[in-house]
């Protein structure tokens, strides 16, 4: 059995690790408070979206291209954000993109023209999803190895706590304020204590210009390009049907077409923005398909409940609200609970990566035994199960992941596995909407043909409308059980990969 040191880690060396000094905890600090900043804007932005459209007279279809619009920007900007902090120093790209962001939000409110808040979302989206990035880099470079763990546990919860604390956040300014305007404002004081954080704790340095004339432009061209399309055809497919629209046959193909070209050029540049070399490593390429199936399994933790009592038990965001928070809140020490253990020399690693993706699979099929009297109580012990499994999976999948990567590969590692973490999430709600409009089809297919057939033996048959109506129900909790059956079938399936992975022991450090 195989065994991989943690980068950076000697293992006899008798010296006490030296950890941050105030001011770089103070600088992490604030690239951490920058990067829940920006997954609660990308969420609470979707989630809110029905209370924005009424506030602009719009139709669904035309407000729909603003998560279009932000997803894009976001997805764009993961693969090269660390090579740009690098080269304009982390200091100053981190607080422009906080300054732009939080510039944007400002202004948002008072936008009246579809297509110019389309634009500024989606530059919005750029320098948001820019933020996140970073986060993992500087764990990676500034975090000794006594307590990096726990700065992945951190990083965890862009995926773990800042999607399910949207919704309660939603509930608040649309139920709680009544005032849709914070929707786009919630962010300002996140982004004022980040750049004061970052402006204070993080050193200044010089612009790299050098760099400028060894980047893969080309490259960066085809790879822009190709993750957009990409971007476009997984948000709007399920709207626009897929292969049957023309918009997303030519984004898909291009995009597709586009991004292999990126890649190639990529792989023989002597300075790329990522290595795709690095997938070549069993617990980066293996661990690259674990971690972007997670994400797709996630879904299960937030958007099929919410989707549920919305659209049977007509809740609003604020009262969902309680269904994300019994996962969100617990992942404040959860995360570092599981990295506490990562740190004991008895623990694989892989072994609880393994019970993460049960316990995640037990939730899905508890959640698929739901029927329409279902309410929010009822998703009591699929969300606790939920709120266990997620920082279990996801906390050992990066220190599996993160621990066969020299600190001089933190970088490509940051670019790479935050555009796995936006694509996965695309594919993610592509994957579980289709999944509910087929089965929906199916079911309401199925339940009509049954009613047609016993519809003349009983004494008094309801009414057509009522009739409609009790199918329509049917079929949704019908489909929602289906996409948990599917959910937690593909979560056990993730478990013959997780024990595949290559051992890696517990990092052996002296404490300071």
């Amino acid at each position: 059995m195989s065994t991989t040191a943690i980068p950076g880690h000697t293992q006899n060396s008798a010296r006490p690790v030296q950890g941050p000094s105030k001011q770089a905890i103070a600088g992490l600090t604030g690239i951490f408070v920058a990067a829940m900043m920006a997954g609660l804007n990308a969420r609470v932005g979707s989630i809110g979206l029905p209370d924005i459209r009424g506030a602009l007279g719009s139709s669904l279809d035309d407000t729909s291209w603003l998560t279009t619009a932000y997803t894009v920007g976001e997805l764009i900007a993961t693969p090269f954000a660390s090579w740009f902090a690098i080269t304009l120093s982390v200091r100053r790209f981190h607080l422009s993109m906080v300054g732009l962001c939080a510039l944007i939000a400002a202004v948002l409110p008072f936008i009246q023209d579809l297509n110019l808040l389309i634009g500024l979302r989606f530059v919005q989206g750029m320098s948001s999803g820019a933020l996140i990035p970073i986060l993992m880099m500087a764990a990676l470079k500034f975090l000794p190895p006594n307590i990096r763990l726990h700065g992945l546990a951190l990083y965890a919860m862009t995926a773990t706590f800042a999607p399910n604390l949207a919704i309660w956040l939603t509930g608040q300014w649309t139920d709680g304020l009544s005032d849709w305007r914070w929707i786009y404002w919630q962010i300002i004081p996140l982004c004022a204590l980040a750049a004061i954080l970052v402006g204070w704790g993080l050193p200044r340095e010089e612009i790299n210009f050098g760099r400028f004339r060894e980047g893969n432009w080309l490259g960066m061209g085809c790879g822009v390009t190709a993750l957009a399309l990409l971007a476009i055809a997984l948000d709007q497919g399920v709207r626009l049907d897929w292969l049957n629209s023309p918009i997303i046959t030519v984004t898909l193909v291009a995009g597709l077409v586009l991004l292999g070209i990126y890649l190639l050029t990529e792989w023989f540049h002597k300075a790329p923005f990522l290595r795709p070399q690095l997938l070549g490593r069993r617990n980066l390429g293996v661990g690259s398909l674990i971690f972007t199936s997670l994400l797709v399994v996630l879904m299960s933790g937030a958007l099929l409940p919410s989707t549920y009592l919305g659209a049977l038990q007509d809740y609003r965001p604020f009262q969902t609200a309680p269904i994300g928070l019994l996962i969100a809140i617990p992942q404040l020490v959860l995360g570092s609970i599981v990295a506490l253990f990562l740190y004991k020399k008895w623990v694989d690693a892989r072994v609880i990566l393994a019970l993460g993706l049960f316990l995640i699979a037990l939730a899905c099929f508890s959640g698929a035994q739901l029927t329409s009297e279902w309410h929010r109580d009822q998703f009591f012990s699929t969300q606790l199960l939920q709120a266990l499994g997620q920082p279990m999976a996801v906390v050992s999948i990066l220190f599996l992941m993160t621990s066969v990567v020299e600190p001089s590969e933190g970088p490509y590692f940051a670019g790479t596995i935050n555009t796995l973490r936006v694509l996965g999430s695309l594919i993610g709600g592509a994957f579980v909407g289709q999944l509910l409009t087929v089965r929906s089809r199916f079911h309401t297919e199925m339940l009509l043909d049954h009613a047609a057939f016993v519809g003349n033996s009983i004494p008094q048959p309801p009414d057509p409308s009522a009739l409609i109506g009790i199918i329509a129900q049917q079929s949704m909790v019908l489909s929602v059980a289906d996409a948990y059956r599917v959910l937690g079938s593909l979560s056990l399936l993730l478990i013959p990969l997780a024990l595949r992975m290559a051992y890696v022991p517990a990092p052996d450090v002296k404490k300071p």
